[in-house]
C-alpha cells in the first residue's frame, strides 16, 4: 500500500507542470479508475487501478501440474477470486484532426509503455489416486502475482464543448513473474472527466 501512495505522489509531483488533468473508468481488461495527466504536450503519465480478468483454465491447470501440492495429487479445477490491477504508463500523444480534417473537438493517437502488476487469489481443487490416504477433496489455497511490461496504443477523442474525453486502446502484457515470457492480449473502451 505504501507502493501504491509513492507513486500517487509521484504523478501529483509531475502534475505541477501539467496542462490537463483527467479522472474516470476503463472498462475492459483490467478495468478500473484511470487517472491520466499531461506531462507536457505530447506526453501523459496514467495511473489504472482495478481489477483484471482470471487466465485461462489452462494457464491455471498448467501452473498447478508445474508445482503440484503431492505429487500424487489429480488436478480437478480451481476457483478465482479477488482480482487486482495496478498499471503506471508513460504514453506520447498526437493530434490527429488534421490527418481526418475535424474542426471541433481533439482526435489524439497514442502509444506507450507500462508496468503492470495483477494478482488473484487461487483455491486448486484436487484429489489423489488412493482415497485411503487422504479426504477425497483436497483444497490448495495460493495466490497468483504477474508483474511486466506492456506496451499499448489507442485513440482519444475530447469533445469540443464538454470536459469528457472517451478513449480506446488494444495492448500487450508480458509476464517476468511467476510465468516468464506468457502474452495477454488486453483491450479496453473508457471515458475521463477532464479538468
Amino acid at each position: 500500500m505504501k507502493y501504491l501512495f509513492f507513486l500517487v505522489l509521484m504523478i501529483a509531483g509531475y502534475s505541477g507542470f501539467a496542462q490537463q488533468h483527467q479522472v474516470g473508468l476503463r472498462l475492459g481488461d483490467p478495468y478500473g479508475i484511470s487517472l491520466k495527466t499531461a506531462l507536457n504536450q505530447h506526453y501523459a503519465a496514467e495511473v489504472i487501478l482495478g481489477r483484471g480478468s482470471p487466465n485461462s483454465s489452462q494457464y491455471y491447470r498448467r501452473t498447478f501440474e508445474q508445482s503440484k501440492p503431492l505429487s500424487s495429487a489429480i488436478y480437478d479445477g480451481q476457483q478465482v477470486s479477488g482480482a487486482f490491477s495496478l498499471q503506471a504508463r508513460l504514453s506520447y500523444e498526437e493530434s490527429l484532426n488534421g490527418e481526418f480534417d475535424i474542426v471541433e473537438g481533439n482526435l489524439k493517437g497514442f502509444a506507450g509503455i507500462g508496468l503492470q502488476l495483477r494478482s488473484v487469489a487461487l483455491s486448486y481443487f484436487y484429489h489423489t489416486p488412493n482415497p485411503g490416504d487422504m479426504p477425497l477433496g483436497r483444497v490448495d489455497e495460493r495466490s497468483d502475482v504477474d508483474f511486466g511490461p506492456e506496451g499499448f496504443i489507442g485513440a482519444s477523442y475530447l469533445f469540443q464543448d464538454l470536459p469528457v474525453v472517451v478513449f480506446a486502446e488494444m495492448g500487450l502484457f508480458m509476464e517476468l513473474l511467476n510465468r516468464l515470457g506468457h502474452l495477454k492480449v488486453q483491450g479496453a473502451l473508457g471515458a475521463r472527466y477532464s479538468f
